[in-house]
């Protein structure tokens, strides 16, 4: 019979249980699924959703140009905006019916920070050159962030839409370099034009 010191006795006795399987098992699980979760994208982006804004888009542009001023016609586009966004968030969501969990998981909440902080320095640059007046510079401003913050959040989601963010910004760069009177078409193309044909490419490709 092997006889052990005290001491050693005394540490093999107080020697902390070993991790039990379970709790093995589902740590890994748990890993497996983060690391999942991390590595997907956010898909439910609506291409149908696209599609209807680019419509509405058209719209504004021809009710904008009606309009006697150019005050006037940031109105419109304001309302369109509006419009837009309820459509986006609508058309999400119908998209999304029967998975609501995947718009708060780790892709969806990505997509949301690449897209909110541009959209909000976008609002803020809105004000301002509203407040000076300088209505000639607003087209430009919004193409190039709105693009900016789809190619961002794009980065976390179907493959096309970085492509979609910087066709915004190559039309909005077009429309701070064109004459003042083409900017506002040149807002019409990127809005409803865009829209309009990459949301009929994510609408087939990717399932609505």
């Amino acid at each position: 019979m092997i006889r052990y010191p005290p001491v050693m006795l005394h540490a093999i006795d107080h020697d902390p249980e070993p991790p039990r399987l379970a709790d093995r098992a589902e740590d890994n699980l748990r890993f497996i699924r983060s690391a999942m979760e991390s590595s997907s994208r956010f898909t439910e982006v609506s291409g149908v959703g696209m599609l209807l804004i680019g419509v509405t888009a058209v719209a504004a542009t021809l009710v904008a140009a009606a309009q006697s001023s150019d005050r006037a016609a940031v109105l419109v586009w304001e309302a369109e905006a509006v419009v837009a966004v309820a459509i986006g968030v609508l058309a999400t969501l119908h998209k999304a019916r029967g998975r609501w969990q995947r718009l708060l998981a780790a892709p969806a909440r990505k997509f949301a920070l690449g897209l909110m902080p541009p959209l909000a320095a976008g609002g803020v640059l809105t004000f301002v050159l509203q407040r000076e007046e300088l209505f000639d510079l607003l087209p430009g401003m919004w193409l190039v962030i709105y693009g900016a913050a789809i190619a961002a959040a794009g980065a976390f989601s179907v493959r096309i839409l970085p492509a979609l963010g910087f066709s915004f910004m190559a039309v909005g760069t077009l429309a701070f370099l064109a004459p003042s009177g083409w900017a506002w078409w040149l807002l019409g193309t990127g809005f409803g034009g865009l829209h309009i044909v990459f949301g009929a490419v994510i609408a087939r490709r990717y399932g609505g």
